[in-house]
């Protein structure tokens, strides 16, 4: 169940929206919802599919060129720009024991640079219009997972630029940062294949609630600052924020139980992690 966005919203009609990631789970959804609603939409994306039932830009949001390029492009094939959703994404395996290496640079490039590239290319036209930057953070953006550092602190670090953003063009455009929990994609494949699973950590949601929730926030006539998904998130959301250590002892509960139970045998990333629990006990 998502949660209910009190007050008026924009109509969709004509509404011009540029999304990001839009040939992946979410933002192929998302950009279908708002086509079929009637906005205009363009999204951006590495590999677009070419069926999806809206424009889709190849872009490729680490490069500095690529970004310039099908930027200008989407804002002329959309007019102007009213909604940035800023949803490209990586996950992966990334314990915090171990030197950063490809995996979090490539994280951290394309969660937060990619972000930070895509919507400077933006901000000539969001100013224009008074428009919005909607950011599609996640819950370890404030509860962090353990095995996954890199992708909670490239969405920490996304919904930190997010407060700078804010600061600086709230006089003209609203940022929002939205914070689902986990939706059943190919994000979560490597990390899987790694024996690095999160099943039990974390709730998968359905997409059509984590879809609604960054439709309404994209609408909303008095946009919230921050945005969860789910009744579970809102509570997960105010407990991170407000009793961290709270929260850091049920996740390490978790994981405790989970690597007791031989979850994480086998997995070479995780040894430092069975070693120490067995060891401790």
């Amino acid at each position: 169940m998502t949660i209910p966005f009190p007050g008026r919203r924009h109509d969709p009609r004509g509404r011009r929206i540029l999304i990001t990631g839009a040939s992946g789970t979410i933002g192929r959804a998302l950009g279908e919802r708002l086509t079929r609603a009637g906005a205009h939409v363009v999204g951006i994306d590495l590999r677009p599919r070419g069926d999806e039932p809206f424009d889709v830009i190849r872009c490729d949001v680490t490069d500095d060129g690529s970004v310039t390029t099908a930027v200008a492009d989407a804002l002329a094939a959309l007019g102007g720009l009213d909604v940035l959703v800023n949803n490209a994404g990586a996950g992966g395996p990334a314990p915090a024991e171990y030197p950063p290496d490809a995996e979090v640079r490539r994280q951290l490039e394309l969660n937060l640079l990619g972000t930070w590239r895509v919507t400077a290319a933006c901000v000539g036209a969001l100013v224009a219009a008074r428009g919005r930057v909607v950011m599609v953070a996640s819950r370890m953006a404030v509860m962090q997972l353990p095995l996954a550092a890199a992708y909670g602190a490239s969405k920490r670090a996304m919904v930190a630029y997010a407060d700078a953003l804010r600061l600086e063009l709230g006089t003209h455009v609203s940022v929002s940062c939205v914070y689902p929990s986990a939706v059943r994609s190919p994000i979560h494949d490597s990390t899987k294949a790694a024996g690095l699973s999160l099943e039990g950590m974390s709730v998968y949601e359905p997409l059509d609630g984590v879809v609604d929730a960054i439709t309404r926030t994209a609408l909303a006539g008095r946009p919230r600052r921050d945005v969860t998904t789910t009744r579970r998130g809102a509570v997960e959301f105010f407990l991170a924020r407000h009793l961290p250590a709270l929260t850091d002892r049920v996740v390490a509960r978790t994981l405790a139980a989970r690597t007791r139970a031989g979850v994480f045998d086998g997995a070479a990333l995780a040894a430092g992690v069975v070693e120490r629990h067995r060891s401790g006990t």
